[in-house]
């Protein structure tokens, strides 16, 4: 008998049994599913944020670091809260701002560009304005009522709160104002769907702050309801923008050509809702 055979056999007398290994291994997972029951739900780890500042051009810039667990790259974001980067937890300050260097022309004409842009606070009180449909409502309230109601009529926008809590006021207002917005949305994406030889898709309603629409392979478009500050003409620009992406699921040239055969003048809306759009996020 080899050295190599005689070791086989030891090994095989000391293993243990195939019955002991699986009784074991039911034990073993036993007893890892009770402490996976009882151990308490891990709780997702929220974003880094953190403030930094540097000279770029002569000036001093301002910027937000928000890191996240698994994120790849460097990414700037400019916009109404100034200059947002992401980045990874190991990512190092120099990296950043080496990034934020390579990109400063971009960077400053993006900050110059949103210093002419600041969102004006809504005020939510009698007089105050509420844009709608491209127009003005003026804010009428009316305190003391136990269930909210809201009425538009001749230019006003009647509000009935309880008490003239900001909150209040404001919950009202956008409640009445996805009303509107939902029917209208739907009635635009059904009209341009069937002109242009499409399936209607199925429309939804999106809180989105930074973006007007979406659609995705399921034929679902979602439309902020914030687009109904805007005025009709802008509103059929982002219908059509997302009824072309039925066809074109992509920023293609054939994309745009769909974009452009649906909405003529798409371009110069394009750019006066990109010029404007600050004015509907106050809220």
């Amino acid at each position: 008998m080899s050295t190599l055979d005689l070791f086989d056999r030891i090994v095989d007398l000391f293993a243990p049994t195939e019955h002991h290994t699986a009784t074991r291994g039911k034990r073993e997972q036993a007893s890892g599913d009770r402490a996976r029951r009882m151990a308490p739900p891990r709780k997702e780890k929220q974003p880094s944020e953190s403030q930094h500042s540097m000279a770029l051009d002569g000036h001093r810039v301002d910027y937000k670091v928000v890191r996240r667990r698994g994120r790849r790259g460097v990414g700037l974001k400019i916009d109404g809260n100034g200059l947002t980067v992401a980045a990874s937890l190991t990512t190092p300050l120099s990296a950043i701002e080496g990034m934020i260097g390579q990109h400063a022309g971009w960077v400053s004409r993006k900050l110059g560009e949103w210093s002419q842009r600041r969102i004006t606070p809504q005020v939510w009180q009698t007089g105050a304005k509420i844009p709608f449909m491209g127009e003005s409502l003026t804010l009428m309230l009316e305190t003391g009522h136990a269930r909210a109601h809201v009425e538009q009529a001749m230019g006003h926008l009647f509000v009935k709160v309880r008490s003239d809590d900001p909150a209040l006021i404001e919950k009202a207002v956008v409640t009445w104002l996805k009303k509107q917005a939902l029917p209208y949305l739907a009635q635009r994406a059904f009209h341009f769907a069937r002109l242009h030889q499409l399936t209607p898709p199925q429309v939804f309603l999106s809180s989105a702050n930074g973006r007007w629409g979406s659609c995705n392979s399921r034929r679902e478009v979602r439309f902020s309801w914030r687009l109904i500050k805007a005025r009709p003409a802008l509103i059929d620009y982002v219908v059509c923008h997302e009824m072309a992406h039925l066809r074109h699921m992509n920023h293609s040239a054939a994309f745009w050509a769909e974009v452009e055969r649906m909405c003529p003048d798409y371009m110069a809306l394009k750019k006066e809702l990109d010029q404007s759009d600050h004015r509907f996020r106050a809220f």
